[in-house]
């Protein structure tokens, strides 16, 4: 606990925070000064050493590693695990007649009227499923877990040595009795036979109902662990050996844990990079007062669309990465590929298609001259001029002619243009992230037309006023460091801890106090060594007979009929209704934060001086733009279309408005 104080402390009195986003194309950095100056650098990513591209950056940007508060970072490695199917390798335990579950998912289609559309693969081989004779029902024990049963699955287990163990038993989110002897009894066998092996149950990973979504999180987690050990060590000690502190990691909820725990947490990094964007495009709304709005970060590989809701993040339990399904809360995030390195290409029947394919940071696009010959999203702005040819930050060296001779191997087969094909191929790309701004508004009962949208990393300011008309909106923000917004948000996200309690009960059932022990109770195991977090709790509740539930926020002091009273008023604005049953309560999660580390957004004229004499920073000169213009920012390109108007703000940035 001691150190934990000292360590907050120091922290304290150091001067400088540190994001560091690590993505497909780019490797962004932003430092947060406490006088409130922030600095940011870009460097071409390493795509086989991403460790040396976040070293890359730190030199870079000349920082000392003793002034230093923090480095936090956000690392893709589970989502590329999860895409390219690298992870370790699973042998799962389920209760015996549960061994297909991860097959059978909820026996629900990928696509109700697509037949030919299949689900993703599960992560373990069906053969290396083991069934383990034991029961356990929600009214208690109905088939006890003998010494005879577990030595059988010690033994298939051992026979099979795989990296990892996951063990899921039926209902181990109320009685883990069964889980916690097994996993002993694996761990003492592994070790005996000197080898190292994780073994990981469902109630430390999920204690929650759903059966099928506590497998696939634990199995997740089994699978990505040993892979997320070795980097954040990695990672660790060359920053040890270039004299900066290890870092911390950022979480797909939106907070950071120290490299130990996010180690320990695998499963929970999934979405750690794209909610590092979020997290700064709310930063950026509270300093607007802008309490809603959606957020597009465009980057070299793919574009992330979020939602903020009033002034944070839009945070979801459950959804799927890579068709995996993880039952963990994460930022709500839609990412789509459709980055600037997106490659163009005509499919079998003759139409012009921009991605999933990405060019990425090696060979990149054609106009980088880095050896790649295929046209991308990036291409076809620079043939058309509005991201300029000449030299750009992270020292890339953009040509035109190179652009334009990937483009032509389109137009030639389409039979017009190079400009026209040009355009084609960023309608294309805006078609793709339309789609996804609807998918986190339209569909979840939210008017987009109302909420600004807030553009960010490199292409987001290029493409912002065209999804804008595309979607109805009026109004677009394109925040200061646009470019590396992902970066700041990392550097100021808080830590963060959470902790998942299983509570199924009636409202009509559970008293005041019984409640307040639980949360008590809660707080006190997350908190330990952590006497400078400050505890937040919420209630997952449902109507009876509901199969899905929603988060309601909670203190120790509320009574049981708030908080249920609570839910109905949550209910009704969500959903439209309420229902004359009882209300149910789920689970309990407690979350531990840390205060955000404090940014001022402020006109920033010591960067003018550094930038090339056609790059704006937006917020030295009070003026105002109309469309159609190009405005070459210090990290990205802002493009203002017919119709629109761009103003300055005086936090640095710009806002675009429709005109009426």
């Amino acid at each position: 606990m001691a150190s934990r104080l000292v360590d907050a402390s120091a922290a304290r009195e150091t001067r400088v925070a540190v994001g560091i986003d690590v993505g497909g194309t780019f490797t962004d950095l932003a430092a947060l000064h406490d006088d409130g100056r922030v600095a940011t650098t870009k460097v071409l990513s390493v795509p086989d050493d991403r460790a040396r591209g976040v070293l890359h950056a730190l030199e870079t940007a000349g920082l000392d590693g003793t002034r230093l508060a923090h480095i936090a970072h956000g690392t893709t490695v589970v989502t590329n695990l999860l895409l390219e199917r690298r992870g370790a390798r699973v042998v799962a335990c389920a209760t015996a007649g549960f061994t297909d579950l991860l097959e059978l998912r909820r026996q629900e289609r990928a696509a109700l009227y697509d037949l030919s559309r299949h689900h993703v693969d599960p992560l373990v081989e069906h053969a290396d499923v083991i069934g383990v004779d034991e029961r356990i029902t929600p009214d208690g024990v109905l088939t006890s877990l003998s010494p005879a049963s577990i030595e059988t699955v010690v033994e298939a287990v051992v026979a099979r040595m795989p990296d990892t163990v996951a063990i899921t038993l039926l209902h181990a989110y109320a009685d883990a009795s069964h889980e916690q002897r097994l996993a002993e009894a694996l761990r003492a066998a592994i070790a005996e036979r000197g080898a190292s092996i994780d073994v990981i149950t469902s109630h430390a990973v999920l204690p929650e109902i759903r059966e099928y979504e506590r497998m696939a999180t634990t199995v997740a987690e089994a699978y990505a662990r040993p892979a997320v050990r070795r980097y954040l060590a990695g990672l660790t000690t060359r920053l040890a050996d270039a004299g900066f502190p290890a870092p911390r990691v950022m979480t797909s909820a939106g907070g950071t844990l120290s490299a130990d725990d996010a180690a320990q947490h695998a499963a929970s990094l999934a979405l750690s990079g794209p909610a590092g964007g979020v997290t700064g495009a709310a930063a950026i709304a509270r300093t607007l007062g802008v309490l809603r709005a959606l957020t597009i970060d465009i980057g070299g590989t793919s574009a992330d669309v979020g939602l903020i809701d009033d002034g944070e993040p839009l945070v979801e339990r459950g959804g799927g990465v890579a068709g995996i399904p993880i039952a963990l809360p994460r930022v709500l995030v839609d990412a789509v590929a459709a980055g600037g390195g997106s490659l163009a290409w005509l499919d079998e029947g003759g139409a012009l298609r921009a991605g999933p394919a990405s060019a990425g940071a090696s060979p990149g696009p054609a106009a980088y001259g880095r050896g790649g010959v295929q046209a991308t999203v990036t291409d076809a702005h620079v043939v058309l001029g509005t991201i300029a040819a000449g030299t750009w930050s992270g020292g890339v060296q953009i040509s035109r002619e190179r652009a334009e001779a990937a483009v032509a191997a389109l137009a030639t087969p389409l039979g017009v243009s190079v400009a026209r094909a040009a355009e084609a191929i960023i309608a294309t790309a805006d078609a793709t992230m339309a789609r996804a701004l609807r998918r986190v508004s339209v569909e979840r009962g939210v008017d987009p037309r109302g909420l600004p949208l807030i553009a960010f990393g490199g292409g987001g300011p290029l493409h912002a006023c065209g999804l804008a008309d595309q979607l109805g909106m009026t109004q677009v923000i394109v925040p200061p460091h646009a470019g590396v917004l992902s970066a700041v948000g990392l550097a100021l996200a808080p830590e963060r801890r959470e902790g998942l309690v299983s509570c199924v009960t009636l409202a009509s059932q559970w008293q005041d106090a019984d409640m307040a022990t639980l949360l008590d109770h809660a707080a006190r195991a997350l908190a330990a060594g952590a006497l400078h977090l400050v505890p937040r709790w919420s209630l997952r509740a449902r109507y009876v007979g509901q199969g899905y539930e929603l988060d309601v926020p909670v203190q120790p002091g509320d009574s049981v009929r708030a908080v249920a009273e609570r839910f109905m008023a949550r209910h009704a604005q969500r959903a439209g209704f309420t229902l004359e049953r009882d209300v149910e309560f789920i689970s309990a999660r407690t979350t531990l934060s840390s205060a955000p580390w404090p940014v001022r957004f402020a006109r920033n004229a010591e960067r003018r001086a550094d930038l090339p004499p056609d790059v704006d920073d937006g917020g030295v000169l009070d003026r105002t733009l109309r469309g159609a213009a190009v405005v070459r920012l210090p990290d990205a390109t802002m493009q203002v279309r017919p119709g629109w108007t761009a103003r300055a703000l005086p936090m640095g940035g710009w806002m675009m408005e429709r005109d009426r």
